[in-house]
């Protein structure tokens, strides 16, 4: 592959990352740059890898997302060579975050994840952040691994409703 390229969907994937305040999915990114045909998925693949090992993104695994954050490095370098990228990438990346904000937001502030405690249950660990605050935290056992990847699964779409539950039973 070409070196120049490589470099490009490398600054184009700090470029998205320094345009956020929030850590963007894998999926996130990869929906970004397939749909406008940058490039394929192994090649993007390799970069955010690539990007990772030279410490200018931070991985956050979750059960059922992987997320990226700017680190200071890859802050300093964007700032240095997003000229580097086509004023038309650029209003591209720029266009699809604005119009996506809430959503990816949303998406990537709501994480669930499971682990097995040392009784042998299972402990269902959701969140949900906004920005660096955390606006409700849960953590809930149940004995059945079945049972704990079925909360996570569930938890994007149920949160608002049990936030909305839990301010309301504790304000009232």
């Amino acid at each position: 592959m070409n070196t120049d390229t490589t470099t490009l969907y490398k600054l184009m994937v700090l470029y998205m990352l320094d345009k956020v305040n929030f850590p963007l999915s894998n999926s996130q990114i990869s929906e970004f740059v397939l749909n406008h045909q940058y490039t394929n998925y192994f090649t993007l693949q390799e970069v955010i890898n690539t990007l990772a090992t030279d410490n200018f993104i931070t991985i956050l695994n979750y059960r059922n997302s992987t997320q990226y954050k700017l680190t200071s490095e890859g802050a300093e370098t964007i700032s240095f060579f997003a000229n580097k990228i086509s004023p038309a990438i650029r209003e591209d990346i720029d266009t699809y975050l604005k119009e996506n904000s809430y959503e990816l937001k949303c998406e990537t502030n709501t994480t669930s994840d499971y682990y097995r405690s040392t009784n042998g249950d299972y402990i269902v660990h959701c969140q949900v952040k906004e920005g660096n605050s955390t606006l409700i935290e849960l953590n809930l056992s149940t004995p059945l691994e079945s049972q704990a990847d079925a909360m996570c699964a569930k938890w994007r779409d149920a949160s608002q409703e049990i936030y909305d539950f839990a301010m309301h039973k504790l304000l009232n």
